[in-house]
Parts: C-alpha cells; sequence; structure tokens
C-alpha cells in the first residue's frame, strides 16, 4: 500500500504531466509557430494570419477557434489531430475551406510551398439596439393627418 507521502507524490507528478502536455494542445500558431504564421491583422471581431509552409515544413499543435482558410498557392498538407486522424489536404488556389475550432498539426508533404491566409472569427460583437422603422405608408398616400 502507498504511504500518503507516496500517493501525494504520484498525483502532483500526474498533474505536473498532465499540466504540461495540454498546453501543446492549445497553443496559439502565431506563437508557437512563428516560422510559418505570420499576423497581418487583429481586432475584436477576427484575426487574419499568412502562413507559407515550405516542402517538409512541419508545424506544431495549436489550436484555431472557428475559422477558414483561403488558399493563395496550392499544394498538399498532412493534417494531423490529437484523437490520432489525419486526412491529407489537396488546397488549390481561390479554395475557400471552412473549419470548425479545432486542435491539429500539421506538414506539408507535397514539393512546392503551401501559401494561404486564415482568418480567424473571434466572438461576435453584440448587436446594438435599433428602434423599428416608421410605416409611412399612410404618408404615401396622402393620408397623414
Amino acid at each position: 500500500m502507498l504511504r500518503p507521502r507516496s500517493l501525494a507524490s504520484l498525483v502532483i507528478a500526474g498533474l505536473t504531466l498532465f499540466g504540461a502536455a495540454l498546453p501543446a494542445f492549445a497553443q496559439d500558431p502565431v506563437k508557437v509557430a512563428t516560422n510559418v504564421y505570420s499576423l497581418v491583422f487583429e481586432n475584436e471581431r477576427v484575426r487574419v494570419c499568412d502562413i507559407k509552409f515550405e516542402p517538409g515544413e512541419k508545424i506544431v499543435p495549436h489550436s484555431h477557434p472557428d475559422h477558414f482558410v483561403y488558399v493563395l498557392s496550392g499544394g498538399s498538407l498532412k493534417i494531423s489531430k490529437p484523437d490520432g486522424t489525419s486526412m491529407d489536404f489537396m488546397g488549390t488556389p481561390g479554395q475557400v475551406v471552412w473549419i470548425p475550432a479545432e486542435t491539429h498539426w500539421a506538414e506539408n508533404t507535397g514539393k512546392t510551398e503551401f501559401h494561404a491566409l486564415v482568418v480567424e472569427l473571434k466572438e461576435p460583437a453584440p448587436a446594438k439596439a435599433t428602434e423599428a422603422p416608421k410605416d409611412h405608408a399612410d404618408d404615401a398616400h396622402g393620408d397623414s393627418k
């Protein structure tokens, strides 16, 4: 049987290892993948990044909110996810791809540079209350009083 001190040490070690692994799957690509991601524009509603993958280049695990990708120059990417699945993506210039929030990592498996814009959506601004338009139908018919 483990003594309380040994059990506490195991729990602390486990939490430390879990905590160290968790951030790897929640990293900001602009911070952890400066070799691929460049911030182009950001405000309270969106963030736009320019990405350039050279052939064979890889990007570490990172996360995005809901976003879309606009392909500037096509190529082949292998996109992998934490659940062990992966997919091959063949991007073509002008293609737009919607991607719900996720964590992934990628590798350029092609022979050409893959270049695209990534547009991440942030929480939308609250709708402003507006006054309903007045019905001026009576005015148009000369029935106004």
